[in-house]
């Protein structure tokens, strides 16, 4: 796993969202693209991040002035990508080594989930793309087609 480095504002953010929710955080990166920040939260504190009925989470994302997406830390990273893809659920997920010997994840999902796992202009397999990097030196994610069944 690599040295995941934490700016000073990317500090700040995290002791702010903590302070807000309550729920420790272990990373975080800001998205512009999508006018979003993501927080891995610490493994169990989940509930703290979003709160009830979503009012922690509604709180901090009025705070930054930006939608908060969390996503919950497992050091298992079959459990991780499967937390970045929440709600949807994962079938499988496989790692192989591209040409330069680096890490990539290949993901398979019902095919009515496909939609729900990309995301609008593709924000959800982006998000795992970056987390999955940072967390774990994962340098791809890749949703596969799942094979037609002959018959």
């Amino acid at each position: 796993m690599g040295e995941i480095t934490i700016s000073e504002d990317d500090m700040r953010l995290i002791a702010q969202f903590e302070n807000l929710t309550g729920a420790g955080a272990r990373d975080c990166v800001v998205d512009e693209k999508f006018s979003r920040i993501l927080f891995v939260i610490n493994p169990g504190e989940m509930g703290l991040a979003i709160g009830k009925k979503g009012a922690s989470v509604k709180k901090a994302s009025d705070a930054f002035g930006k939608k908060v997406e969390v996503v919950e830390y497992n050091t298992d990273k079959v459990q991780f990508l499967r937390n970045c893809f929440l709600p949807v659920q994962i079938q499988v997920v496989t790692f192989e080594q591209d040409e330069d010997g680096a890490e990539v994840a290949y993901i398979e999902v019902q095919p009515e989930d496909r939609g729900l796992a990309i995301g609008k202009e593709g924000r959800n397999i982006i998000k795992a793309k970056r987390l999955a990097f940072r967390q774990f030196d994962i340098v791809n994610v890749e949703l596969k087609q799942e094979e037609e069944a002959e018959e």
